[in-house]
């Protein structure tokens, strides 16, 4: 099994990765792979809602997205992290998974998704709100820990100084370890839940 780890942060081992170090190390004892992509110091650009990705299959900008996209697509979890802006994930991890999300077009259903984010005080709910509605509209359980899935540091480092979210992370990674080997064997034996087509509406009709 493996997990695929996105790192909004734009910082380089930074208190976001401090989180997610935290979340590697049960992942590794729990013999489950991981990859961690760091995509807060990259220039990608938001959707411009071309459509384009209908007909391709792909993203139009061909940057970090369409590669992360196979990656998503073989991973039986997808974790994202972020640090915390005006009480949000920050601009450019948003960007990659508006187009990420948007220009894949394969079943997501039960994959499993967390979410982390990282401040120096306050907005990590919000944030923490915010990134988990990416795997909800799309079939994927949450994961849950102990606590909201949040880390408090503000100087490089002092995440590490956060006994409880550090321990918030390492139950985090053995809930999501468990629901995904649970999930596997689930699959096994029922298959997947039935599926209907889907049936779209708009509020004017």
């Amino acid at each position: 099994m493996n997990v695929l780890i996105i790192n909004g942060s734009p910082r380089i081992n930074g208190n976001t990765s401090i989180a997610l170090n935290e979340m590697t190390k049960i992942f590794d004892a729990e013999g489950i792979s991981t990859k961690v992509v760091q995509i807060g110091n990259k220039d990608i650009r938001g959707c411009v809602a071309c459509e384009s990705c209908h007909q391709s299959g792909k993203c139009v900008f061909n940057d970090v997205v369409n590669e992360l996209a196979p990656e998503f697509e073989a991973a039986d979890g997808l974790v994202v992290a972020t640090p915390v802006y005006y009480a949000s994930a920050n601009a450019t991890l948003i960007a990659c998974l508006d187009r990420l999300f948007y220009s894949t077009h394969f079943d997501k259903t039960m994959k499993v998704g967390a979410s982390v984010a990282v401040a120096r005080r306050g907005g990590c709910s919000a944030a923490f709100d915010e990134l988990n509605k990416y795997f909800t509209i799309c079939g994927m359980p949450v994961a849950s820990s102990q606590y909201w899935n949040s880390v408090h540091g503000r100087e490089k480092g002092e995440a590490a100084q956060d006994d409880e979210g550090l321990q918030t992370m390492r139950v985090l990674a053995r809930n999501m370890s468990f629901l995904m080997k649970g999930i596997a064997l689930a699959k096994e034996k029922y298959g997947l839940p039935e599926a209907e087509e889907w049936t779209p509406t708009h509020f004017i009709r």
